[in-house]
């Protein structure tokens, strides 16, 4: 399952975060997003949880709760929606 993450703190770390979701269960991958020209952190990113039932517990039991003195919010990542281009016909 991935999980979005918003309105984290500048200050946190991807291990932080990691350790933070890993109190529900196995945890895969952490991502914060970044700045791509100053390298700092765009306040929010995404955690892999492999089980699904880890990750809605990880969602329910973290979401609006307080960490480094920020209000986390935790839903689960909505993947990009596809786009279907039409081609035309020649």
């Amino acid at each position: 399952m991935n999980i979005f993450v918003s309105n984290i703190s500048f200050k946190v770390r991807e291990q932080s975060l990691k350790e933070l979701f890993q109190q529900y269960g196995e945890v895969s991958n952490v991502r914060i997003i970044k700045d791509k020209e100053t390298r700092r952190s765009k306040g929010y990113g995404f955690v892999e949880m492999p089980n699904d039932t880890e990750g809605n517990a990880a969602i329910n039991a973290l979401n609006g709760t307080n960490h480094q003195e920020r209000t986390i919010v935790v839903a689960e990542a909505k993947g990009k929606k596809e786009t279907t281009e039409t081609q035309p016909e020649n």
